[in-house]
């Protein structure tokens, strides 16, 4: 018997029986819808932080024509962001497996000799190193960022962003040029044949899984990670099983403020001497001038209630809580905006960490359920929940839901 070739160059050095075009086909038509809804609800998450409003908001300069599709994110519905975020991170972490699955099917075709045959193989190679690498990167990097692992040099946003589109082009074109033989390939695999197109081992080992059974392993994968990260996205006893959400599955605390933060006062450098009845005053300015409001003061303003949730990027939202304070359009009113709203640019005391500013649309202004929330759940808001006063809003990113409010100006942005 010759000995095994020792070089992936050679054909015969990969032997799994399992390699071939139609489990290659499934996995990729699989990732080809996967990753086109990953793409949209990508590009809608990055528009709810509406980055054309402010230089405060835009975490990715310089994106010129790659913006091209923002627009003035809705207040309606209030869950709009939470379901839209949750569909992105869920499905992002249940394809891993599915991902690496067809990377660990193609991976001769990286050796294959010559490495250019003709102008159509030279792109597809090309396509298929921006691919691996714009596919690894984009999935690695959030999940990092899901788990609060900021271990990547520089700002999520801007990484995430345009790995995003480099990552997408080379999808379309390899998609372009491989969809109508996976379809092709699909049928024949149903049919029980199976094609060499390259992929299928000339000296295969004996087979110890169907390809089948691969298939339902890779599916039994991507099932156990969807279990355990979509319960952060509803509400009820599923919320338990969320165990590779951020946090775990469990709540923090219990009582009116007893729901998910992100970012703890102490880490957010709040003095509570800052905040006290005798220190802490909201400063609003508009058209009209400025005025400074104690705690007290807000607090004999006409109140309102909404029952919002809290939805982040890392895909964790909160169930609807019942906010209560002063809607954002009577402040507004208070310095001279009666009528045409504008958008209002909103200062925290926070010294540490992101969007220590945050700027939101005039629509988001002019929705009664935006407020700068006093208590939620019928108790005043506890420290890590932005005491003295915090921003709320319908629909909107939680990192825009700013605590520890200190400043409002509202007017052109």
């Amino acid at each position: 018997m010759r000995d095994a070739p020792r070089f992936p160059t050679s054909p015969g050095f990969w032997r799994s029986p399992l390699r071939g075009p139609g489990l290659t086909s499934v996995l990729g038509l699989v990732l080809l819808a996967g990753i086109t809804v990953l793409f949209v609800t990508g590009l809608l998450s990055y528009a709810a932080y509406n980055p054309d409003l402010a230089r405060v908001n835009d975490k990715t300069p310089d994106k010129g024509l790659l913006g091209f599709y923002l627009f003035a994110w809705p207040t309606h519905p209030h869950w709009l962001y939470r379901l839209n975020q949750g569909v992105h991170v869920t499905l992002g972490v249940t394809l891993i497996p599915v991902l690496l699955a067809k990377l660990w099917s193609v991976v001769p075709r990286l050796f294959e000799l010559p490495p250019v045959r003709s102008v159509a193989h030279a792109l597809e190679r090309v396509s298929l190193l921006l691919l691996v690498g714009g596919g690894l990167f984009e999935f690695v990097t959030g999940v990092l960022n899901v788990q609060l692992d900021y271990l990547f040099p520089g700002s999520f946003y801007p990484l995430h962003f345009y790995g995003a589109w480099v990552f997408v082009s080379a999808f379309v074109v390899h998609a372009a040029l491989k969809v109508p033989a996976a379809l092709r390939n699909v049928r024949r695999m149903r049919r029980g044949e199976e094609g060499a197109g390259g992929l299928v081992s000339p000296n295969p080992a004996a087979p110890s899984v169907s390809r089948r059974g691969a298939l339902w392993f890779v599916g039994g994968g991507s099932l156990l990670l969807f279990g355990t990260t979509v319960g952060r996205s509803f509400d009820g006893p599923l919320r338990r099983t969320a165990l590779l959400a951020p946090h775990g599955g469990a709540e923090p605390g219990s009582g009116p403020n007893g729901f998910q933060i992100n970012k703890a006062a102490a880490y957010a450098g709040i003095h509570p001497t800052e905040t006290g009845e005798d220190s802490w005053r909201l400063v609003v300015t508009g058209r009209d001038g400025t005025v400074r409001l104690s705690r007290s003061e807000l607090g004999r303003l006409a109140q309102h209630s909404a029952a919002l949730p809290i939805a982040c990027v890392e895909g964790w939202s909160t169930s609807d809580q019942t906010w209560r304070g002063v809607r954002l359009r009577d402040l507004a009113a208070l310095v001279g905006h009666d009528a045409d709203l504008p958008g209002v640019f909103v200062e925290s005391l926070q010294r540490h960490g992101a969007f220590r500013h945050a700027a939101l649309g005039a629509n988001q202004v002019a929705d009664g359920r935006s407020l700068l929330a006093l208590s939620v759940n019928g108790a005043a808001l506890s420290p890590d929940h932005g005491y003295p006063a915090r921003i709320i809003v319908p629909a909107a990113p939680g990192v825009l839901n700013t605590k520890w409010v200190a400043r409002l100006t509202f007017g052109r942005l």
